[in-house]
């Protein structure tokens, strides 16, 4: 999988300062594209987009700043990319497992709110530009670990009562059902969107588990791991492939279109889920 040529194009990657989501905008800067950094530090991310401006020879990357904690802050993010002439290409790659189970500045679990209700409301809200720039993508970052989630729990999307594993899965669980969601409402409107599963990479996801995890990560199951290079090229193949130009509602892995946990393929689930969505992020129906 190579990324085809991105010239004339705007992508943004959630989550790009380090990791999976920096590999991704590396890939999309080198292809030729108008590229936005989007983290939550700023002096962090304006050397990000320096750095990936000076390697690929592209001038045309900048740094966007947004803390996905603050859904307030997501609204400013999209008020702003708004302005933009066009936006091709939107990634939700921002993650994080969280150890320590924080809550987010409206009190929401912190794995939920910046795993799946952040990327949930920046692409509403960034809906309309997406539709005036089509045919527009929208890829999400998804994982396998969807599959050790169980089905959806409506009663407890807090994670209250599950551990840090659990919880990160069942986040996943509800980009899937996002996406489920989303390529419906989406038909007709020139915007495609899929998910992708990166692989067990070796990246910052991982730097807050407990030691013996980390540990055996770097040991044990290192050979079972990928580069950040390796973990970039599904979302990369996603973001440019011609051929995908009209393929919606997919789950990728390694570039192959494979078909998600019984739980991610649920429609009273999607539906519920989105509705849920709403209410929490204060949008207004969609």
């Amino acid at each position: 999988m190579t990324a085809g040529s991105m010239n004339g194009k705007t992508c943004l990657v959630t989550g790009a300062t380090h990791g999976v989501g920096l590999a991704t905008a590396r890939a999309l800067a080198a292809a030729g594209a108008t590229l936005l950094v989007h983290g939550r530090d700023a002096a962090l991310g304006a050397a990000v987009a320096a750095d990936i401006a000076r390697e690929s020879g592209n001038s045309s990357v900048r740094f966007v700043r947004a803390d996905f904690l603050h859904l307030e802050e997501v609204r400013e993010l999209a008020a702003e990319l708004a302005r933009l002439p066009r936006l091709d290409v939107l990634i939700n790659n921002a993650a994080l497992i969280d150890t320590a189970r924080r809550c987010t500045a409206e009190g929401y679990d912190a794995t939920f709110g910046v795993n799946h209700l952040a990327p949930f409301l920046l692409t509403n809200l960034l809906r309309p530009l997406l539709a005036a720039s089509a045919p527009a993508r929208v890829i999400v970052v998804a994982s396998e670990a969807h599959r050790r989630a169980g089905w959806l729990d409506f009663d407890d999307l807090m994670n209250t009562r599950v551990g840090y594993w659990r919880a990160y899965g069942r986040s996943k669980l509800a980009n899937l059902l996002f996406v489920r969601a989303l390529s419906r409402r989406l038909r007709g409107s020139g915007i495609t969107v899929n998910a992708a599963h990166p692989g067990v990479v070796r990246s910052q996801l991982f730097r807050g588990l407990p030691a013996p995890w980390r540990f055996a990560l770097a040991t044990v199951l290192r050979p079972f791991t990928r580069s950040l290079e390796q973990g970039a090229r599904t979302s990369a193949y996603l973001a440019t492939a011609a051929e995908l130009e009209r393929e919606s509602g997919g789950y990728y892995r390694d570039g192959r279109r494979v078909q998600p946990a019984a739980a991610a393929r649920c429609d009273e689930a999607a539906a519920r889920l989105w509705s849920e969505s709403v209410r929490l992020t204060g949008l207004e129906a969609a």
